[in-house]
């Protein structure tokens, strides 16, 4: 291995471990659940606890894509770290409800500036593009495996402290986050040109009279209120249905993002061979059978199945999505990133309608809220005209 390899590496490592901060706000699904027994709040109002996290892509998503060509992305990258450290230090001053939505306020607005920043910032040391797909992919993988680690950290924290500072899982993160904040700032890594004129949060907005566009947009909406949905519900059903314990519980959302990882690995071999629109259907339908047998099978491994399937089947949805919407208008690349960057406020919006639905039809209500999400995504795969 030579120098600049060397260098390279030593670069790219706090580069990754970024990723796998960005996989804490996947937390939210099984923290939701200490949550409501602490404050005994309802269905309809845990739900707004994801809201906290995902809504600030839809305000944030846009405007700091645009401050970041002035900032720099690491400069970038490096603020969005700083504010998640606050936020999972936050409940160790005070805890109750309103701290508790605070803090997971902030670790979503770190985990925005993060998603816009942090995939950017790679391209800076990985300067030659052959190498930048594989780059972005492991990323995600180190991603996925943090999905895959919340939940563990959230239960270590319980049995060590007990149940009722079940929270203390938030300061683990938050050293997690100091750790690679430090370590980021003492690597160097050449700061991008900048790329001159920024366009406007206006006229980002406008892309969206594009009809593809506005269906390709929608389509990262639905998918992301698809996913966090999911796997706000999964440890939900599994306790409603089979009065499973928290030691239990846990499997459900750990083998959904288990199984995402795979889907995702798979995605990544399968459109090397086939057309992504081909792939997205087959994917969509099967993901579509899947809720459907969600609702009306009640066996406990048969519905741990059925929540995996989900996984893997939603896995390559996003990034299919993504790139469709690129391709269609290319020279709007940057706008169109922001654009699909804001969408995922839909894992903001979806949670709290399943937690009224729960309210209302218990777990199966929440259900078909996925399934309508899933719907929208059928006819996302089979109308995009283009």
């Amino acid at each position: 291995m030579n120098m600049k390899s060397k260098s390279t590496v030593f670069q790219l490592l706090p580069v990754l471990l970024g990723f796998f901060v960005m996989g804490f706000c996947d937390i939210v699904g099984i923290s939701s659940d200490y949550v409501q027994k602490t404050f005994n709040w309802s269905d309809t109002m845990t739900g707004f606890v994801p809201s906290m996290v995902f809504i600030w892509f839809l305000f944030l998503g846009i405007p700091v894509g645009n401050k970041m060509t002035r900032w720099g992305r690491k400069n970038t990258v490096l603020l969005s770290l700083g504010i998640t450290v606050i936020g999972m230090f936050l409940p160790l001053i005070s805890y109750n409800g309103a701290i508790c939505l605070v803090a997971f306020a902030l670790l979503g607005i770190g985990n925005t500036i993060l998603q816009v920043s942090l995939n950017p910032l790679l391209k800076n040391v990985l300067t030659n593009p052959k190498y930048l797909a594989s780059g972005l992919t492991a990323g995600q993988v180190v991603k996925a495996l943090s999905s895959l680690a919340g939940p563990e950290i959230v239960l270590f924290a319980l049995h060590y402290f007990g149940e009722e500072h079940w929270y203390y899982c938030f300061p683990i993160l938050g050293i997690i986050t100091l750790v690679s904040a430090i370590w980021l700032m003492s690597v160097h890594i050449e700061r991008e040109q900048d790329a001159g004129e920024t366009t406007s949060v206006k006229e980002t907005w406008a892309i969206l009279k594009d009809k593809t566009i506005l269906l390709l947009f929608l389509g990262i909406f639905f998918i992301v209120g698809y996913d966090v949905a999911t796997n706000f519900i999964s440890s939900k059903l599994m306790a409603e249905r089979f009065n499973w314990g928290p030691e239990q519980t846990k499997l459900a959302p750990q083998t959904y993002f288990l199984l995402r990882t795979i889907g995702a690995f798979a995605g990544t071999f399968f459109l090397t061979k086939v057309s992504e629109v081909k792939y997205f259907r087959v994917n969509i339908l099967l993901a579509l059978a899947s809720v459907i047998a969600l609702i009306f099978i009640k066996v406990d491994y048969l519905d741990m199945a059925l929540i995996g399937a989900l996984g893997f089947f939603g896995a390559s949805v996003f990034p299919i999505i993504y790139a469709m919407a690129l391709k269609d208008s290319p020279d709007k690349a940057n706008q169109i990133s922001g654009l699909m960057i804001t969408a995922i406020a839909g894992g903001a919006v979806i949670p709290p309608v399943i937690g009224f639905f729960m309210d209302l039809w218990g777990v199966t209500g929440g259900i078909c809220v996925i399934l309508l999400c899933t719907v929208y995504l059928c006819h996302c795969a089979f109308h995009n005209k283009r």
